[in-house]
């Protein structure tokens, strides 16, 4: 029992959701270019770009608020290459994606050294970390306190934004128009939707969530940058857009699936298991994930819908009393 202990611990309780935020900002970013019909594979990219914009802000400017919009604004314009290249040249998105994070990756070892004239990694006592919310009431309750107190404001708006994509996904007609999209790009566009408009939009919402991902990591989790310090979150992110079947919710709970087995991989290297087996755990649960998403989709391609099971109903009788 003593080696289950720190489950309840608050400190490990309250590291989860510093690992959920920036997996459930990319995933919701990914679900929105999932919803138009785009496999955004970019990700990664957006999110390192988030991280050192937010870095290179903070640090210049002596203020984590405006370090978090610099983070966006870093994280947007990677997005706004990715759907000029996709949306307006037709690339394909597995290549351009590909690509872009290996170009956002090289560039942030690029600016790294360039104006900050180091290697690997940077901080300072000028950097400006985002500040730490303390619930009253909500902070004093065993296991509930450290769980939901204590964590950057960022994190409470990854919270927020489950609901926001809810909203506009099925309460809004632009998020009808993304979901028609999606389906049927050409009976959309005779509809009269501005296909093109609406993928940059889904395209630049998603750079918006991974530069807010990448402002938590830099600014919330540590206070720094380091090469690749994205450390394969956008691919997790985009497993927990498949696991979570591309539904706001869905994509919360397989997010704090990896956020949790993230956070227990670092508890289990304080409890001296090799480093080198607790690193692959969130890895062996992606993979896990992929296999159980291909299974499943693949019964519900050979399911017959509804519609044709009634269709050839209606047919059999029709033969019968003819």
């Amino acid at each position: 029992m003593e080696n289950v202990s720190f489950l309840t611990d608050p400190i490990f309780l309250n590291s989860i959701f510093r690992f959920v935020a920036p997996i459930l900002f990319a995933a919701l970013g990914g679900m929105l270019c999932t919803h138009v019909g785009i496999t955004n594979i970019a990700l990664e990219g957006f999110i390192i770009m988030g991280c050192f914009g937010a870095v290179l802000g903070s640090y210049f400017l002596k203020s984590a608020f405006l370090g978090v919009i610099i983070g966006v604004l870093f994280s947007v314009l990677a997005s706004l290459l990715y759907a000029f290249l996709k949306v307006s040249f037709g690339a394909d998105e597995v290549v351009v994606g590909l690509a872009l994070n290996l170009f956002c990756s090289s560039m942030t070892v690029f600016l790294l050294r360039s104006i900050f004239k180091v290697t690997g990694s940077f901080t300072s006592p000028d950097l400006k970390g985002l500040g730490i919310i303390n619930i009253p009431i909500i902070r004093s309750i065993p296991l509930v306190g450290p769980l939901f107190s204590g964590h950057t404001v960022l994190i409470y708006i990854s919270w927020l934004f489950v609901f926001l994509t809810y909203i506009l996904l099925y309460r809004t007609v632009f998020g009808l128009r993304m979901r028609g999209v999606g389906e049927h790009s050409e009976a959309s566009a005779t509809l009269g939707v501005n296909v093109h408009k609406t993928k940059y939009i889904a395209i630049l919402l998603s750079g918006v969530l991974c530069g807010l991902a990448g402002a938590q990591l830099s600014l919330g989790n540590v206070t720094m940058f380091v090469e690749d310090m994205s450390s394969g979150r956008g691919w997790i992110a985009i497993v927990a857009n498949l696991l979570g079947q591309s539904l706001p919710l869905g994509v919360f709970l397989s997010s704090l699936l990896f956020g949790f087995v993230t956070s227990l991989s670092f508890r289990f290297q304080g409890l001296g298991w090799a480093s080198e087996l607790t690193e692959m755990l969130p890895y062996i649960i992606t993979i896990i994930s992929l296999i159980l998403v291909y299974i499943f989709s693949d019964k519900k391609r050979k399911r017959p819908s509804k519609e044709i099971l009634a269709y050839k109903n209606e047919q059999m009788n029709h033969r019968i009393d003819g």
